[in-house]
């Protein structure tokens, strides 16, 4: 139906039901479905490979050992934020499943290729010994962030890959008594943190009414058609920012571990490093990630092609404009979320499924705290039976 002027909270076209559930059968051929029952077991293996190099100072071997573990953080980031730049687009029927990955997959690994300034912050966030036990930190920091993914992935909450790499490798600086760039983790991790879902919100919300009343006139059935041909676009912008954020995150732990080892100087990415993570983020995306997909695309609000338009254009751009401007590592995640509930809200505030949002919330403030705590544990087993 159309709306007037009067009634910024209405809506521009009647809103499709939502897609079905996949099956489990679909779940297992679109997504790593018994992933994260493998967890323990490589947990295990690379905190004994870590051990066994400690013992026989086989510092090369090590090396390779840290930077296959962060090339897999960077798949079970590629699949566990698949649904930040898809799930809008799939959930009003913009796009197809299998197009809409393929789409992202590219665009992430183009993303990937646009700079290097975030990965220099995430190498900067704290100053590991040097050599083995250097890398011992960089690895347990990696070994957090991945179990606190694949606990989030598994309850389908959209949780932050990003500050749980960060808080990982913070809590593994600590158990090192590394010395941790605080400035750093505070102007470039924690404030952006806070600001930019909240400027997601707000951003969306009003491009959201602004849309509402520039097309409160159109009929309601072109208004569908056109946005989603637009949502195609703001989605690949979306995976876009994503691949230009997420995989330079782990190029600055890669980096990271390279400067423990002094293989580099930490001045500049090796292009070997950039390519190796945008194809391991690209991979992951292909993967899915249907669970969380779920969560973000139906059970936070009910969305149409405009408000998906309107919640991928505004994520994408606070995305862009802390990559560029500010190089701070934020959260795809808390981005595209809070960019939902500000589209949302127009509606009405109940349009928002609060409960489902405060669990997120709930997953957002633990993430840091508990990817810090794993990545300590993991520190000092390493370490115990490695020294």
């Amino acid at each position: 139906m159309s709306v007037s002027g009067k009634n910024p909270g209405g809506t521009l076209t009647k809103e499709p039901p939502g897609p079905a559930d996949p099956t489990l059968a679909e779940q297992a051929r679109r997504g790593p479905g018994k992933f994260w029952l493998l967890l323990p077991l490589g947990i295990l293996l690379v905190m004994a490979m870590g051990a066994i190099g400690l013992r026989t100072d086989a510092q090369m071997a090590v090396l390779v050992l840290v930077i296959v573990v962060a090339l897999v953080f960077d798949y079970t980031n590629g699949f566990h934020d698949a649904a930040n730049a898809i799930a809008t687009s799939v959930s009003t029927r913009a796009l197809t499943p299998r197009a809409a990955l393929l789409m992202a997959a590219v665009m992430n690994m183009i993303g990937a290729l646009l700079g290097v300034q975030v990965a220099k912050t995430v190498s900067e966030t704290i100053t590991p010994p040097t050599g083995l036990h250097g890398l011992t930190v960089v690895a347990a920091g990696v070994l957090g962030a991945i179990a606190w993914n694949m606990i989030t992935w598994y309850f389908g909450l959209p949780s932050s890959s990003s500050h749980a790499l960060i808080g990982g490798v913070v809590g593994a600086g600590l158990a090192s008594a590394s010395s941790v760039n605080w400035s750093k983790v505070v102007d470039k991790v924690a404030i952006p943190m806070v600001i930019s879902p909240v400027v997601g919100f707000f951003l969306a919300y009003f491009f959201m009414v602004a849309l509402l009343w520039i097309f409160r006139r159109a009929h309601p059935g072109r208004v569908g058609r056109r946005f989603r041909i637009a949502q195609t676009l703001s989605a690949a912008s979306m995976a876009l920012g994503h691949g230009l954020q997420d995989a330079q995150k782990t190029m600055g732990i890669i980096v990271l571990a390279l400067v423990t080892t002094g293989h580099s100087d930490g001045e500049t990415v090796p292009l070997w490093v950039i390519l190796a993570c945008a194809g391991a983020l690209s991979l992951g995306t292909y993967a899915g990630g249907w669970r969380i997909m779920r969560t973000l695309g139906r059970k936070v609000i009910e969305l149409d092609p405009p408000k998906g338009f309107a919640a991928e254009a505004t994520a994408s751009v606070v995305l862009y404009c802390a990559a560029y401007i500010w190089h701070a590592p934020i959260s795809t995640t808390h981005t595209i979320t809070s960019a939902i509930m500000g589209v949302g809200a127009t509606k009405r505030l109940s349009a928002v499924r609060w409960g489902v949002a405060g669990n997120i919330v709930a997953a957002w403030v633990l993430t840091m705290p508990m990817a810090a705590l794993v990545a300590a544990v993991v520190y000092w087993l390493v370490h115990l039976f490695g020294a």
